[in-house]
């Protein structure tokens, strides 16, 4: 017989939107992921700058933790001083429809 965690952990496992539900647990990944999908390209300071609260040491883990997931690109350029860029993947740029759609319910209810 299988504990009830154990079911609540098989159920999160198969269920798209449980996983969905975990990438925006983290307090800064739905922002981070809103800004780079409203833009093409951004610098750590741009980003840093469009986020109000966030540290910078709480954006570089959360830029990392997304990269690890595949849905942010980054760029350095071996320039002086050293560029960086961040981007939204693809499989990240599809969450836009997601935007879209918080939006309009804000507008409806907030």
């Amino acid at each position: 017989m299988k504990k009830r965690f154990d079911v609540a952990t098989d159920e999160i496992a198969a269920c798209p939107v449980y996983k969905t539900m975990l990438l925006f647990q983290g307090k800064w990944n739905v922002w981070v992921l809103f800004e780079l999908s409203r833009n093409q390209t951004m610098r750590f300071s741009e980003l840093k700058k469009s986020i109000p609260g966030i540290s910078n040491t709480m954006l570089t883990a959360t830029l990392k933790a997304l990269e690890e997931q595949e849905l942010v690109d980054r760029v350095q350029f071996n320039e002086i001083p050293p560029r960086v860029e961040y981007s939204a993947t693809d499989k990240a740029k599809d969450l836009q429809r997601i935007f879209d759609e918080m939006s309009k319910w804000g507008e409806k209810y907030l």
